[in-house]
């Protein structure tokens, strides 16, 4: 069966949960493995049957798609993907993920629902929560599941205080309150939806067992959650209408619906993020097919799904296709832009340093997690062997050039040898006049390439006998003197094209070395606006447990403020990035022996450049 062309014309199942059991489709892996731009990838969960597909049509700006179904049984099992071009955003992904509905009394499985509510989680950028009335305790208890997740997801390997990084990794939360009768008021002052949604969320007085459990759910929103919108629905058309929801002109729908619903669309459209992996590197279809693989095969192995490990093996294979596009593009590019031979090789170079930049920032923009840097090493080494044997070829097609003009200037000397014109008297001198039109002839002939003098000199040895048997001693003596003089240049070139490979090495290692700086200092952009959230939302959270009283908790928060706040202060450190680019230099030295010691300068350089 053929993938579908993207934009997809309609969802495919990704997950399938099958009597409990999670497997991955591949058609759906193919297709999303072909989507090469940055997602933003939006997943939906809440209760089955409370009209979540109907928000994902929307989202995809169709009138159907992800099925509705008229009856009181789920239509979605499992995990259904739909890609679309983003609306507001030029060479971005919009993946729709559309989940089963929680609590499906049809179901035998009891864990299914948590996986499933897991993968929306690790998935999305961003995670819609669709619910059913009004926000109460009724409505917090259906997300009983968020306590739980210390169970079902793990951020790094060796994690102590596993719920303190999920706020690192978890998405950004909106929560969609359907058919939404209530006035938001508290007393005489109207509330918005975002007061309405914290006002619910502030943690409840008493120290019994279920005033714990309720303010557990509440502690668990509020610190896994930073990022959180809520909006209110009203209900979409008579009840006589729901059953045909999908088939509703747009005027038969009510006006307050669709208004909140156009609210809806335009804060998930503008505001939603592009997926990221933790450092910041932006996910594409193929990392994300990745890690969906990574986090069904650890669930069905009965595994805790971990998001450290995942992003380190999915980076193995990742950066190894990184490089290989790197180097593919380099090739193909020196391919198209070289002549060979060419009239020097600083001709050469000048085309190398272009494709070898393009090279560069391709690896840059797909590697990710290579803190050995031994994948960017490996792109050096294999950069610097395909310029080699660019050069190797180049000199190859130039010797190949000047044997073809010596072979077609030498012709006619070649001709009178062969008739004897140059055993009559005077055929010495008329040899020697010949040799030397066949070498001023040589030295103005164009294109002739890099190899041009070690190629004569070769051709001058070779008839050294020949002059010799005509007692042609001018000729001779000619032949000798271009062929010293060939020697000489031959030798000075060598010197010179060495000095010049040592230099081009040392550049090259500079440029690497600068666009890594380029990134590493973006990395460090994008963790410091991480650490920044996070102390915010921290600090924000301290504050509330100040003013609700919760002494305890406010102490605990105040130390993870406090250890948030150092670990700022290592980031901004630039000894980070510093010791990266030493770290490459170091790799590089190996399998570039022109740049060894020269690395702790470059290092310095990088560091003053930071400051």
């Amino acid at each position: 069966m053929d993938a579908p062309v993207l934009p997809m014309p309609a969802p495919l199942c990704l997950v399938n949960n099958k009597d409990g059991k999670l497997s991955l489709d591949p058609t759906a892996l193919e297709v999303l493995r072909g989507v090469t731009q940055p997602l933003v990838v939006v997943a939906i969960a809440g209760l089955y049957r409370t009209g979540k597909s109907f928000l994902m049509n929307r989202l995809a700006q169709k009138r159907t798609g992800f099925p509705l179904g008229p009856t009181v049984h789920a239509e979605t099992k499992g995990i259904w993907m739909w890609c679309v071009p983003h609306p507001r955003r030029p060479g971005v992904m919009l993946l729709l993920l559309d989940t089963e509905g929680l609590g499906d009394p049809n179901k035998d499985d009891d864990d299914s629902d948590a996986w499933i509510f897991t993968l929306a989680l690790l998935l999305s950028s961003t995670l819609v929560y669709n619910s059913v009335g009004t926000i109460d305790q009724r409505a917090l208890e259906q997300l009983r599941l968020v306590t739980e997740l210390t169970k079902h997801v793990r951020v790094q390997e060796e994690d102590d205080n596993p719920a303190s990084n999920f706020v690192r990794i978890f998405p950004g939360f909106v929560w969609t309150v359907r058919d939404f009768t209530l006035q938001l008021r508290a007393g005489e002052k109207t509330m918005s939806e975002d007061e309405y949604l914290e006002d619910m969320l502030r943690l409840q007085t008493g120290n019994g067992h279920r005033a714990q459990e309720r303010n557990e759910l509440r502690h668990c929103l509020r610190n896994f959650f930073p990022r959180r919108k809520l909006f209110t629905l009203e209900r979409p058309a008579a009840d006589a209408d729901l059953s045909r929801l999908e088939e509703l002109r747009e005027d038969e729908l009510r006006p307050g619906f669709r208004k909140q619903v156009d609210a809806f669309c335009r804060y998930i459209w503008e505001e939603a993020p592009v997926k990221v992996l933790p450092g910041g590197h932006q996910v594409t279809g193929s990392v994300l097919a990745g890690l969906v693989e990574k986090y069904v095969a650890a669930i069905t192995s009965g595994d805790v799904p971990c998001v450290e490990s995942a992003v380190t093996a999915l980076a193995r294979a990742e950066n190894t296709a990184a490089v290989e596009a790197a180097v593919a593009e380099y090739q193909r590019g020196m391919e198209q832009g070289l002549v060979l031979p060419t009239a020097s090789y600083d001709m050469l170079v000048a085309v190398h340093r272009d494709w070898e930049q393009r090279a560069i920032a391709l690896f840059l923009s797909r590697a990710f997690a290579d803190n050995g840097r031994q994948y960017h090493a490996e792109l050096v080494r294999k950069l610097e062997a395909a310029k080699e044997e660019f050069c190797r070829r180049n000199e190859e097609a130039s010797e190949q050039r000047c044997r073809a003009v010596l072979r077609e200037l030498w012709q006619d000397v070649e001709q009178r040898l062969q008739r004897g014109d140059y055993a009559a008297p005077g055929g010495a001198q008329m040899f020697q006049d010949d040799l030397g039109h066949v070498l001023e002839k040589y030295q103005w002939w164009p294109e002739k390439g890099v190899k041009a003098d070690a190629v004569l000199e070769v051709f001058l040895r070779e008839r050294e006998p020949l002059a010799q048997a005509l007692q042609a001693t001018d000729a001779h003596l000619m032949m000798m003197e271009r062929e010293r003089k060939a020697a000489a240049a031959k030798e000075a070139a060598a010197r010179e094209a060495e000095v010049a490979r040592l230099k081009e090495q040392q550049r090259s290692l500079e440029e690497h070395s600068r666009q890594l700086e380029q990134r590493l200092r973006e990395e460090q952009r994008l963790r410091l606006e991480e650490q920044d959230r996070m102390l915010e939302h921290r600090l924000k959270e301290h504050r509330a447990l100040v003013e609700e009283g919760y002494k305890r908790d406010a102490e605990a928060m105040r130390r993870q403020i406090d250890r948030l706040r150092e670990e700022k202060k290592r980031i901004e450190k630039p000894s980070w990035i510093s010791s990266a680019v030493d770290l490459l230099g170091s790799v590089a030295s190996l399998f570039l022996p022109g740049v060894f010691g020269k690395v702790a300068g470059l290092v310095t350089n990088v560091v003053k450049r930071i400051f």
